[in-house]
């Protein structure tokens, strides 16, 4: 079947923004079109730039024999800025305050259209770093960890609270929790990754960063490189943490429980 220039435009974004930074050959579509490559080459160049004057992210291509195109979702700082504020609109309503001063945000957080981008915005402050894996503790943080391996097109792994007979053998490392001040265990099967890795740890919440360290340290057993951290909301006290590098997407300064308030804003640094 011939399909005409408009609709191979249209079919190839959709392809290329399904699979986030994997590579087609150029092949791929003359066969999936019945085109020619030329014709092709000319509707990604098309493509290309519709792709950067909408700001939807980049459709990339690559030379040589392993070349072709891949799409890479980048996210503007005026995107940023409505997703980001859009959440803490949410995040700061009254009837979220749970006793003890904590929020509510499990729908947020498994909310697939709001964690898709959230993985986007991650996925762009990473961007031309060689990423192996992306890696996350269980279990809040999972839904945007995942999310931001889909987006960097690498394999999400998760560190568990309990070893599972299911992952053989296992490593298994004690941290101290900055969020209750509890001695907690993370394990990892030793198959899960290679050594000397490059990886990216994701997860929902920070605040003394004590989690983050723990993570840090179970990527020193494999000799991997952590790359970059990205955490959903850190709080802002206290203001050092175990950590230093990381990319907190929201900043939480004050949760009021007498006067039924939230004080949450976006990082300036990402608008």
């Amino acid at each position: 079947m011939k399909i005409k220039r408009n609709g191979r435009i249209g079919a190839l974004i959709k392809i290329l923004c399904d699979h986030p930074n994997k590579i087609f050959t150029l092949s791929y579509f003359t066969n999936k079109f019945n085109a020619a490559k030329s014709s092709v080459s000319e509707d990604i160049v098309v493509a290309k730039k519709l792709m950067e004057d909408l700001k939807l992210g980049k459709i990339e291509t690559i030379s040589g024999a392993a070349g072709g195109v891949k799409y890479i979702p980048l996210t503007s700082e005026a995107e940023n800025k409505e997703i980001l504020e859009d959440v803490c609109k949410k995040l700061s309503k009254t009837n979220r305050i749970i006793p003890g001063a904590y929020l509510y945000m499990a729908d947020v957080i498994y909310d697939p259209r709001v964690v898709r981008k959230l993985g986007e915005i991650f996925a762009t402050q990473f961007v031309g770093q060689k990423v192996d894996y992306v890696v996350t503790v269980e279990t809040k943080g999972i839904p945007i960890a995942l999310m931001t391996a889909n987006a960097l097109n690498v394999p999400l792994i998760i560190l568990r609270r309990d070893s599972k007979v299911t992952e053989g053998s296992t490593v298994s490392i004690n941290y101290l929790s900055g969020s209750n001040g509890k001695i907690q265990t993370m394990s990892i099967s030793k198959r899960a990754i290679q050594s000397g890795a490059n990886v990216i740890i994701i997860d929902d919440f920070m605040k003394a960063g004590g989690t983050a360290k723990g993570m840090i340290d179970m990527m020193n057993e494999f000799e991997a490189k952590v790359a970059g951290i990205g955490v959903v909301i850190a709080t802002k006290e206290p203001e050092n943490k175990v950590v230093k590098d990381y990319v907190p997407l929201l900043i939480l300064d004050k949760v009021d429980e007498i006067n039924g308030t939230v004080h949450i804003y976006p990082n300036d640094a990402l608008l």
